[in-house]
């Protein structure tokens, strides 16, 4: 084996978060031993979940331990742990590189910070180890990876570069000694003395005694009784008014490295044929992951008391992927894999309980504290709605649980819309298929604001494809507002006779269906404009032109849609093009600074920008 020391640099974004590191201040400097607790306990996990399929490492993965040793005479603290350890390339790889999403918001998010900088920034984006600098000025990794026979020792002051060479650890699992920096005289009095036992107790008891390993904590040289500091009493089997909301939220901080508080928490122990024990979080903010397919969403599953996996995506739908939290089960088998989970009994109830249970603890918050539940709604609300179309079982309740924009200028939902209709009404109108600003303002509602019908303004993807699959609530039919076809109910309004009388004389309908035959399906007069000169609405199923772009970007074929074109018969440009419009260059120009008009009220490009830029210009030099 070699013995040469082989000098590394780190990746440029390491550097940068080595240099905070060793040059912010932070607000809680004792985040460090939190997060390096938290890579040992989850250095045991991978080792037992390997151990699961390996049998070979099964042994080694039975007692999980962590040790905290501190030694004064060398100045040093050493985190330990009996876990999978990492091979050369995985050293390399994890502690020189930051190839993370998220690590230059991290950097950022520091830099602008303008007082001390809030630490659990640190565990949220990822680069938890890199805290060891906080304390130390040198940090030594010694390293065996489980079922293998070599170790290796990585070793750094943080200056921009790293050692790797052979070590002789004879166990798995990693050490991680830190040099801890010198304090001045002024410092003594004000910080904390990190080779303290008292003081390392005190932490370990804040932000890790619901680890499920022991963590056992002594000085260097010293002999007696092991005892951990840590209960590990799996903090969701402990009684709820035995817990403090404090130890709550630490365990939450430990489970997804978020540095902001929950915005919620569901505990729940199911009894009887199934039974299990949940420990749920609503956090405050989405993760960055959120879109992303193979992000990591899921629960952390125990059967047992004993730590089977993470992010099980099994035990939760996907439209609740932004829950955080634990899953215990009495029944599950303790070799479970995830295939198996798919087609489990067992997990499917727990599944069905635990959506049930979080639902209702939705609609609980929606009643109890709105404010709350608004701010909820904000982050999570288009991911929710992803379950009124997968999950029809529960697709009234997840319905019911939705806010809408609306013309009315506020929040509000299905059931308040449905309450507030009049008698004569009949359907739930909505206009969909552009941000909300962009449907606010479209020429389509004119004649609904003008009868004092309300519209709801559906202004996320989702939403286009849910009502188009849902079709009604409470009885009442969803109705594009941009559907050709469309009987407003109230009471009629004055129509213009004698414009009508004018455009049927000029022909103006017929002239402009054939000038656009390649645009438009059909020309014809609106009963819906009121203001404005022209519209596009939709033939035959209501898809919008944003929802057929992104069918087709992922790779689904469409047919071509020509849309309706309505003309507003009382305004002044169109009587003016009707009285314009006898030679066809005349009326192919009008035609199209129509067609422009109408796609720029839809907040789409005009299709030919040029011409209609030449059109515009022709008709303001001739006004001018």
């Amino acid at each position: 084996m070699s013995t040469q020391l082989e000098q590394h640099e780190f990746q440029s974004e390491a550097k940068q978060v080595l240099d905070l590191m060793i040059n912010s201040v932070y607000s809680n400097p004792d985040i460090f031993m939190r997060e390096l607790i938290s890579n040992a306990s989850d250095a045991i996990d991978k080792l037992r979940i390997e151990g699961l399929s390996n049998p070979e490492l099964f042994d080694l993965a039975k007692n999980g331990r962590i040790d905290i040793t501190v030694d004064r005479k060398a100045n040093t603290l050493s985190i330990s742990d009996n876990g999978l350890g990492m091979d050369k390339g995985e050293l390399i790889s994890y502690l020189g590189t930051i190839a993370r999403s998220g690590t230059k918001e991290f950097i950022r998010a520091i830099r602008e910070t303008k007082s001390a900088v809030n630490s659990d920034l640190i565990g949220q984006f990822g680069v938890g180890f890199y805290s060891s600098f906080i304390a130390a000025d040198k940090v030594t990794v010694e390293t065996k990876k489980a079922g293998t026979d070599e170790s290796w020792i990585w070793e750094s002051k943080g200056d921009g570069t790293f050692t790797i060479s052979p070590g002789a650890k004879e166990t798995n699992g990693t050490k991680i000694t830190l040099h801890i920096k010198k304090r001045s005289d002024e410092e003594d009095s004000v910080t904390k003395d990190y080779l303290s036992i008292w003081t390392l107790r005190e932490i370990i008891k804040k932000y890790s005694d619901f680890v499920t390993y022991p963590i056992f904590l002594k000085e260097e040289g010293e002999e007696g009784k092991e005892e951990p500091v840590n209960s590990m009493k799996a903090i969701w089997t402990r009684p709820e008014n035995e817990v403090s909301e404090e130890e709550y939220k630490e365990f939450y901080h430990h489970i997804t490295h978020d540095w902001e508080d929950p915005l919620e928490r569901i505990s729940y122990r199911a009894e009887g044929a199934c039974e299990f024990r949940a420990l749920l979080y609503i956090p405050s903010r989405p993760p960055m992951d959120i879109f992303f397919q193979d992000g990591k969403h899921g629960i952390q599953l125990y059967i047992r008391r004993v730590f089977i996996m993470n992010d099980c995506r099994d035990l939760i739908p996907e439209y609740l992927r932004f829950i955080k939290g634990v899953v215990d089960s009495e029944d599950l088998s303790l070799n479970v894999s995830r295939e198996i989970l798919q087609q489990d009994r067992q997990a499917s109830i727990i599944k069905n309980s635990i959506t049930r249970k979080i639902l209702d603890s939705l609609k609980k918050m929606k009643q109890e504290k709105p404010v709350e539940y608004e701010k909820f709604y904000q982050m999570f609300g288009v991911v929710l709605k992803e379950g009124i179309i997968s999950d029809i079982k529960n697709r009234d309740q997840i319905m019911r649980l939705s806010i809408f924009d609306s013309t009315r200028g506020e929040k509000t939902t299905l059931e308040e819309y449905a309450a507030n209709m009049p008698e004569y009404q009949k359907h739930i109108y909505y206009l969909s298929g552009a941000p909300v600003p962009v449907l606010a303002s479209s020429p389509k509602l004119e004649a609904f604001r003008a009868k004092n019908i309300e519209v709801l303004l559906l202004g996320d993807a989702v939403d286009e494809i849910w009502v188009n699959n849902v079709r009604q609530f409470e009885g009442h039919e969803f109705k594009s507002a941009a559907a050709e076809e469309i009987d407003l109910p109230g009471k009629e309004g004055q129509t213009d006779g004698d414009a009508e009388k004018d455009i049927k004389k000029t022909d103006l309908v017929t002239k402009l269906k054939k000038s656009l035959a390649d645009v438009v399906e059909d020309v014809k007069i609106s009963s819906r404009l009121v203001d404005s000169p022209v519209c596009f609405v939709q033939k035959g199923e209501p898809i919008s032109l944003q929802m057929r772009n992104f069918l087709r970007s992922v790779g689904q074929e469409l047919p071509e849609e020509k849309r309706v074109m309505e003309i507003n018969i009382s305004h002044p440009l169109i009587k003016k093009i009707a009285s314009e419009s006898e030679k066809e260059e005349d009326i192919s120009e009008w035609a199209n600074l129509l067609v422009g008009l109408a796609s720029i009220s839809e907040g789409e490009p005009v299709p030919d920008g040029q011409r209609f830029t030449t059109t515009l210009s022709k008709i303001l030099d001739k006004k001018l």
